[in-house]
C-alpha cells in the first residue's frame, strides 16, 4: 500500500490559522515548525495561494525581518499593511515595527 504524502499547503494553513490577531510570524518559522525541507520558499508558495482564502490570515506571515514581502499578492498593494494595522501592529516602509515584540513563534506557541 502506498503511503499518502502530506499536503504541505494544508499543513501551512493549519499553522497560520493559529496565529492570533495582533501577532505575526515568518515563513521560515512556519517551515521550521513543520520540518519542511524546502523551507521558507515552500511556505511562501502556500501563502501566495492563500490570499483569497478568508479563513487563512495570510497578512500575519512576513519575512524574517518583518518585511511585507507578500503584499503584492493581496487585492491592493496596501491591503496587507491595513489588515496588520487594524490589529494594532505598526508598519512603516513595508516593515513591521518592533517585530520581535509581535513575533509569534510556532515552535513555542504550538509546543506539544
Amino acid at each position: 500500500m502506498k503511503k499518502e504524502k502530506p499536503n504541505y499547503f494544508e499543513l501551512v494553513y493549519q499553522v497560520v490559522k493559529e496565529i492570533p490577531p495582533g501577532r505575526a510570524t515568518s515563513y521560515g518559522a512556519i517551515a521550521h515548525y513543520l520540518g519542511i525541507k524546502s523551507g521558507a520558499r515552500m511556505v511562501g508558495y502556500a501563502m501566495n495561494a492563500a490570499h483569497t482564502m478568508p479563513d487563512v490570515p495570510a497578512h500575519r506571515v512576513v519575512n524574517r525581518l518583518g518585511l511585507l514581502t507578500g503584499k503584492h499578492h493581496f487585492i491592493t498593494p496596501t491591503a496587507m499593511q491595513e489588515a496588520l494595522e487594524k490589529e494594532g501592529i505598526k508598519v512603516e516602509n513595508d516593515q513591521i515595527q518592533d517585530f520581535d515584540k509581535v513575533f509569534w513563534n510556532p515552535d513555542l506557541e504550538l509546543a506539544l
